[in-house]
């Protein structure tokens, strides 16, 4: 039986930075990764398969970051693991022994089966499996029309890249907005107008009954009696964490299906830990649980337990999921962290908000320059940053992380006025009305006034 330090279930970017993490902290220790792909996708990079990237082979995760970092990779997959005897098992039978093993075995797309029609021709859904998503790629080529169903990041970008190619193409949500899940509506009706001036129709606030069509689709039925005639229909409405596995293990589920684990990415097992998409996930701000998936939160946890797998550090622990997300729209783009004003209000925070429009570059006259909007929503009671909103050109990534950190090391409305900023015209907006610190001091002029 082949024996190992530590094991990684899962090749995908949870389970490549647990497992390059485990070898930089851990160096004498041996590390292998199985994974059942034989080439793993960047999964951020899936919708862009579609347009831009123009094919599946231009988006893969090179093997070589392991092959560098002299970890095992192992091609197969783990279909039981016994945790008493610290043992996997793989499919041809042979086993594999650990002293430690971290769960990164990811997430797979909801397949809504209340929906009748979802095994037609034509039907996608978007997982993270390269074979199938290129079969979706051809059959989307020969189609005209095609309907998304589910306006959250992934439908909203693969609808963007369809379109881009020439696709006549409709996302329907169930929900008033478009992103409403992370963004305001002020933000959210922003993307809903960039998706439309793409060519993007759109069709929110309804329900789909049925996707119709005798072996092969032919449309959509919605709530409303409306049919939207299609060849093709991507069902992009959430994933669901793959914990069956760890289930079977029995380790501990929670009732959102997530496999729980405590600050420092370890099961109720002391030596079998569990990050990324599969892994139990909290808030930051409110401490409730969520279905938070990000490749960005994946990472984060990724690398505590990889820095916790043989000495524990209570200043590497993970603290709850801030939720950073951010997109683009054609030459506009999004981003948000934290809560939303909406969420936060629902949560019984009181909040005070500031929004600023300014320019992400100075002077205005400079060619490219984008108009910028930040919103910042804080606790009216100490000024602590609890969440952020961002519109504007490409600068809206860093600027969207830079609010992460500031929620994350609990930075109040004050120490953001009073801190100090480098600025260039080419790459930012004007010291005199930097956007962040803008809609910080109305905040800050808001506080003020309750005050006096």
């Amino acid at each position: 039986m082949k024996q190992v330090d530590v094991l990684v279930i899962g090749g995908s970017a949870a389970g490549i930075v647990a497992a390059t993490t485990s070898r930089n902290f851990y160096p004498a220790k041996t590390v292998a990764l199985v994974r059942k792909e034989e080439k793993m996708l960047v999964p951020c990079g899936i919708p862009y398969m579609f347009g831009t990237l123009d094919s599946s082979d231009k988006n893969v995760v090179p093997d070589m970051v392991l092959e560098k970092a002299d970890i095992e990779l192992i091609i197969d997959e783990v279909i039981s693991v016994n945790q008493q005897n610290k043992t996997c098992t793989l499919t041809d039978g042979s086993e594999i022994g650990f002293d430690k093993l971290i769960f990164a075995t990811g997430s797979s797309p909801v397949r809504p089966q209340w929906l009748e029609g979802i095994d037609l021709e034509n039907v996608f859904f978007i997982p993270k499996e390269k074979d199938y998503l290129d079969k979706g790629s051809r059959a989307f080529t020969a189609c005209n029309k095609i309907v998304v169903i589910g306006g959250g990041f992934i439908g909203v970008e693969m609808a963007d890249e369809l379109v881009k190619a020439g696709k006549d193409v409709t996302i329907v949500e169930l929900l008033p907005h478009v992103l409403s899940l992370a963004f305001d509506a002020e933000f959210a009706t922003r993307a809903e107008d960039a998706l439309l001036a793409r060519g993007i129709k759109l069709s929110c606030g309804r329900k789909v009954k049925k996707i119709l069509g005798d072996g092969k689709v032919t449309g959509v039925l919605l709530d409303n009696g409306e049919i939207l005639d299609t060849e093709a229909v991507i069902l992009s409405v959430g994933y669901n964490p793959n914990s069956n596995l760890a289930a079977k293990a029995e380790l501990t589920i929670s009732k959102m299906g997530f496999i729980k684990v405590d600050e420092y990415m370890r099961t109720e097992h002391p030596d079998i830990f569990a990050v990324g998409d599969c892994a139990e996930k909290f808030s930051f701000i409110t401490r409730t649980p969520k279905r938070t998936m990000l490749a960005s939160t994946a990472c984060a946890e990724a690398r505590i337990a990889g820095m916790n797998l043989f000495k524990l550090s209570t200043v590497r622990s993970f603290n709850g999921t801030i939720s950073i997300f951010c997109t683009a729209i054609g030459e506009d783009a999004f981003g948000a962290a934290g809560v939303t004003e909406d969420l936060a209000n629902e949560r019984g925070f009181d909040v005070c908000t500031g929004m600023f429009e300014g320019i992400d570059s100075h002077p205005g006259s400079l060619p490219g320059t984008h108009k910028q909007i930040v919103k910042l929503i804080a606790s009216k009671e100490s000024g602590t940053i609890l969440g952020g909103e961002v519109f504007g050109g490409k600068s809206v990534g860093e600027l969207t992380n830079l609010i992460g950190f500031i929620i994350q090391t609990r930075m109040t409305v004050d120490a953001v006025l009073t801190s100090q900023i480098g600025t260039h015209p080419l790459l930012t907006g004007p010291p005199t009305a930097y956007s962040l610190i803008k809609a910080a001091e109305i905040i800050a002029i808001k506080r003020n006034k309750c005050m006096c």
